[in-house]
């Protein structure tokens, strides 16, 4: 019976680049030995139902390693994106610079905050009202963003409400006039036609604008970290105006012409930056090179080069970036005696100079990581939301025995 292969759901590592020639999977070459074993003579039935069984064994036991690894990532099963959205600038920006670690732990260096965690949350509320003439109102709409996501050991740091039209809105009138915005937070479910403002609204910032840009930004950290109970998120109210007018605007057209420059309003989005400590080390590491050495040819304990690739993996669908990584693997000899370069401990010495003395008794130190270096996944979540999330210990960067 041909030498048993693990089933093609398990994650495979390759020793190779990224743009190298792929070797043959695993899969195609106990195939290749299934057939030429075949050949030489047909199977039992026994050993037909052993391979069987051991295939749903081996995959059984597969699926629950995928299942603990996906809770290692935060992921409480294989995501499945449905309608894929497209990657917010923002987190292209930081995942391509990198977020590094601090001496207080990690920390999102383009933003300026703790965190290991970036999320960006598309608004899901609806328009209630279009127009005023009276408080020559041109837009109302309600806006809800769904934190329930958020794990019980993430702490919030950084909440920013993004509101975004499609080009900078200037207003031609020279009668004084000005862009109002105003934002509310509900105390109440915001209906259809609700009129605006009332008792159950807060009012939260109010500012006044001649020129609205492309992308206004509006810090909501207090406000949004009651929101991770969606018992207590009862979302915002935005409502867009123009103010100065007094009595010469008329109803009707003459509303619509003063809101036509804002009629570019495209969409609202909250950036949470969250910072999960459990995940989060003091680092006393160095940022990890981009052209890491290459690893000479030894018998002796150093790492050694072991490229990951999610398509190999099966979850390329919903990993975003990268496509891979260089994780590498420790392999080597300890041998007596150990010198410096093998990164020893003293217990890893003596043990060495015991094994030399009585080899059968006592066995040589392990190969085994000593420094580890992080990597930044960019996915789509079980809730189709994309994140950006920092993961310690991910690249093996200097071996030692122990």
């Amino acid at each position: 019976m041909p030498l048993c292969c693990p089933s093609s759901g398990q994650m495979k590592g390759s020793n190779q680049d990224p743009g190298s020639p792929r070797q043959p999977r695993l899969g195609s070459l106990c195939a290749a030995e299934e057939r030429s074993a075949g050949s030489m003579r047909p199977p039992s039935l026994g050993a037909s139902l052993a391979w069987a069984l051991l295939s749903t064994a081996l995959g059984m036991e597969l699926s629950l390693r995928e299942t603990l690894l996906l809770r290692s990532l935060g992921l409480s099963s294989r995501p499945e994106p449905r309608a894929p959205a497209p990657v917010p600038p923002v987190l292209w920006s930081i995942f391509r610079g990198g977020t590094g670690a601090a001496p207080g732990g990690c920390r999102v260096s383009e933003l300026n905050v703790p965190g290991n965690i970036v999320r960006v949350f598309p608004d899901q509320g609806h328009f209630i009202h279009k127009g005023q003439p009276q408080r020559l109102l041109c837009l109302q709409k309600r806006l809800y963003f769904n934190l329930s996501v958020l794990e019980e050991g993430e702490s919030l740091t950084m909440a920013q409400l993004e509101i975004q039209f499609s080009h900078n809105s200037y207003h031609s009138s020279s009668q004084g006039q000005a862009f109002e915005l105003r934002l509310y937070q509900s105390s109440q479910l915001a209906l259809q036609g609700m009129p605006s403002p009332n008792p159950s609204q807060k009012l939260l910032l109010e500012r006044s604008f001649v020129q609205l840009h492309k992308s206004l930004l509006f810090n909501l950290s207090g406000v949004a970290k009651g929101w991770r109970t969606p018992s207590r998120n009862l979302g915002l109210i935005l409502e867009l105006s123009v103010s100065g007018a007094g009595g010469s605007a008329q109803p009707g057209t003459g509303l619509q012409g003063l809101c036509s420059s804002i009629s570019s309003f495209l969409d609202t989005s909250l950036l949470v930056v969250t910072l999960d400590q459990q995940q989060c080390k003091a680092a006393r590491r160095r940022r990890r090179s981009l052209h890491p050495a290459p690893v000479t040819p030894s018998n002796l304990c150093k790492p050694r080069r072991l490229y990951i690739s999610f398509s190999d993996v099966g979850w390329e669908n919903w990993i975003i970036a990268p496509q891979g990584y260089l994780a590498n693997y420790c392999l080597g000899e300890c041998p007596f005696p150990l010198t410096a370069e093998l990164n020893s401990t003293n217990h890893a010495i003596l043990q060495t100079m015991v094994h030399s003395l009585d080899p059968e008794g006592t066995p040589q130190p392990c190969c085994v990581p000593v420094r580890l270096s992080p990597i930044s996944i960019l996915y789509y979540d079980n809730s189709d939301n994309v994140v950006l999330r920092h993961y310690e210990d991910m690249v093996v960067d200097e071996c030692g025995c122990r």
